[in-house]
């Protein structure tokens, strides 16, 4: 196994060098279902960059029986928020600002928002979601005894338009998207369906699954819609009995369509609806200076770690460089295909990490100097070195990443985009740490011109370049 991890380290790094450059494609996490042609972009928050904000009114609720209204109070406008912080941040926004204005209205800012309508559309959708059964003596049905099923003869289904308005005279609805489980709400594309298509995946609970399941048994064939926010999403026919509370959405989706749809489902609909009511270009707090000065800073204190470890630990100092910028390299990547929104305290975060890459890389080095001066040979104090240092390590980083994973799922937006940059960051310093830099040690001391005590630090009565007998050279075949 040891044998294919240098391998693995080049693929890895090749890899990442290709998510670095400028308008790659590949896979982004927070979209899987689009494939590897994603266009991939370093995204910078609203302190850096700037952003796109708008603002809606939460609208009163008339009950259609009793005529009483409704006004959204403070519990149901932070629903709405925390709805909507939801749905945004599912698109891998994470430094999305989302706040209470006055009474009734919400604040929404989204850093570099390509698409502004986009936004537009995800937040604004009240999310009321309803499975209306359709008449088949009003609107037809299909066989499905026939191969491929086809309408019934003599009839012409006057099908609802998909994106036209429900009226009542359509139906009344079966069960409504509160009995949506919004754990099982996916959307992907669709290749078994000819042509291929995105779709809308989801389960219904217990209550409205029983309903789906007696109503299509005794339907089979009959057409039905399915109804957000009052417009007909899809109308699709009862192919055979649903008794698995399994359903799904399907139509002219685009992948963008799709996936607001899956979230607006998966978060569940807002208790009030909502009116647009402005919009506008948000600047940077900070600009392009301040980036720049922060960038310059973040520098200038990395190559004095750098300048450090190469004065003080040599030759295997050389390597920790070495082993920094794979990691910077490969860190940039994984905040391109998460996707990772930064921000001052983004860059923070990552300025934290590498001191905790290069403070294990101390570590393993002074543990190593250690080892060479028991007497061990240089190939065996270098594997003990790694050996004895990993607990610490590993402790060390375990607590960061805890720490750092409480603040992701407890914090506030901008503090959960700090610890997904401390996480990413720790959890890459661990394997450039241990993996790259234990490969290339293993490679260079082989070579002869590594075999000198200065390179390591030590005296020559300190060091031992070669295997000696008994003890050391049993050591050395056993470890390497």
């Amino acid at each position: 196994m040891r044998r294919f991890v240098p391998l693995l380290i080049l693929i890895l790094g090749a890899l990442a060098i290709y998510i670095d450059i400028p308008g790659s494609q590949f896979v982004v996490l927070s979209n899987v279902d689009g494939g590897f042609t994603q266009p991939l972009q370093t995204n910078l928050g609203l302190d850096l960059k700037g952003g796109y904000s708008v603002t809606y009114q939460a609208q009163p609720i008339t009950d259609p029986t009793t005529k009483a209204v409704s006004y959204p109070d403070s519990g149901a406008m932070s629903t709405i928020q925390g709805i909507i912080e939801n749905r945004v941040n599912s698109t891998g926004t994470l430094e999305a600002v989302v706040e209470t204005e006055g009474t009734d209205e919400i604040l929404v800012e989204v850093p570099g928002a390509a698409n502004p309508e986009d936004i537009r559309n995800l937040v604004g959708q009240s999310g009321s979601l309803t499975f209306i059964p359709l008449d088949r003596t009003t609107y037809g049905y299909m066989d499905t005894t026939q191969s491929p099923p086809s309408p019934v003869a003599g009839t012409n289904p006057s099908l609802p338009a998909v994106g036209s308005q429900v009226t009542g005279a359509m139906g009344t609805p079966l069960f409504s998207g509160d009995q949506v489980d919004g754990n099982q709400v996916r959307a992907y594309y669709d290749t078994s369906k000819t042509p291929a298509e995105w779709t809308v995946s989801l389960a219904l609970k217990t209550t409205a699954s029983a309903a789906f399941s007696t109503w299509s048994s005794a339907n089979v064939g009959s057409y039905f819609m399915i109804v957000m926010d009052g417009q007909v999403e899809s109308t699709p026919y009862i192919a055979e009995a649903i008794t698995s509370g399994q359903a799904e959405i399907s139509g002219n989706f685009t992948s963008t369509s799709a996936n607001q749809l899956a979230t607006v489902l998966k978060y569940g609909a807002l208790p009030f609806p909502l009116m647009f009511l402005s919009d506008s270009d948000v600047p940077a707090t900070l600009g392009q200076s301040f980036l720049n000065e922060t960038l310059l800073a973040g520098g200038i204190g990395i190559g004095l770690v750098l300048l450090f470890m190469l004065v003080y630990y040599r030759l295997p100092g050389v390597v920790a460089c070495l082993a920094l910028a794979y990691y910077g390299i490969t860190v940039l990547a994984l905040f391109r295909i998460v996707p990772v929104t930064l921000t001052l305290a983004g860059i923070a975060a990552f300025v934290l990490s590498v001191g905790m890459a290069v403070d294990a890389n101390i570590l393993i080095f002074e543990r190593t100097k250690e080892e060479l001066r028991a007497g061990k040979t240089l190939v065996s104090a270098i594997e003990a070195g790694f050996n004895r240092a990993w607990n610490s390590i590993f402790d060390s980083n375990v607590s960061s990443l805890i720490t750092a994973s409480i603040l992701y799922f407890l914090g506030s937006a901008t503090i959960k985009g700090f610890a997904l940059v401390l996480i990413i960051g720790v959890a890459t310093s661990l394997f450039t740490a241990i993996t790259v830099s234990r490969t290339l040690l293993r490679i260079i001391v082989k070579q002869g011109f590594a075999a000198k005590a200065w390179l390591y630090g030590v005296t020559d009565e300190e060091f031992q370049a070669r295997a000696l007998p008994g003890r050391y050279r049993r050591e050395a075949r056993g470890r390497v």
